[in-house]
């Protein structure tokens, strides 16, 4: 591996695994409130997916880097979900919407291994895949700046995970550059993009500011 592709690598690896590691603040609170509220559980299930796909791209690519950070985010992203599932008192919900996960994960297989028995063309409908996927995933929070913008308060935005999904997204981007697979450089540009809009509105409205224009709304 070339020094410039294996510091890209590395990067990627240490930046994705950060991100994924904002998470343990959640199964910390989990543990010390023994209950999930103000904890959304679909986030963990999205993220599960998007991870075990790529885990699927990593391994019919042979790419080490894929393979290690979306191994280890799977597993913490399952055992968010064991974790929440245990506290939560809606536990029929959190059980449909897993074994729902279950079940796409089973048509996937099925659809990418049994009925694309080309590998070359496996796995450009599986890059494809991913990538609509993380684009989705990414313009997600986007749905929350109306609110934001409208109470001019940015307490649902967590800054930690927006700087993480920052480098995250700008090492990525550079590492799927570098090695010319636009599956893995596309979908991570819109990462940047959003990250820097939530950076703007960190800037507009700070959380010291949050807390002033709550004292003079009381």
């Amino acid at each position: 591996m070339e020094p410039a592709l294996q510091l890209l690598s590395g990067a990627c690896i240490a930046c994705t695994l950060g991100m994924f590691a904002t998470g343990l603040t959640d199964l910390r609170q989990m543990f010390r409130t023994r209950s999930v509220e103000n904890i959304q559980f679909l986030p963990f299930l999205t993220t599960d997916i998007n991870n075990l796909s790529w885990l699927s791209y990593g391994c019919l690519k042979h790419d080490w880097t894929l393979i290690i950070v979306n191994t280890i985010g799977a597993m913490l992203q399952t055992l968010y979900i064991l974790v929440y599932f245990y506290f939560s008192p809606e536990k029929r919900r959190v059980l449909l919407q897993s074994l729902a996960l279950l079940g796409v994960l089973i048509l996937g297989y099925c659809y990418f291994n049994l009925l694309i028995p080309d590998v070359d063309m496996r796995l450009t409908r599986l890059g494809l895949f991913c990538s609509i996927f993380t684009i989705s995933m990414y313009l997600s929070p986007l749905a929350d700046l109306a609110k934001i913008i409208r109470t001019r308060s940015t307490r649902c935005l967590s800054f930690p995970l927006t700087v993480t999904t920052f480098l995250t997204s700008t090492s990525w981007t550079l590492y799927g550059l570098q090695l010319s697979d636009f599956y893995i450089m596309v979908p991570n540009m819109p990462g940047i993009v959003t990250s820097a809009l939530r950076f703007w509105l960190f800037w507009q409205f700070p959380p010291d500011q949050d807390k002033l224009y709550k004292s003079l709304q009381a």
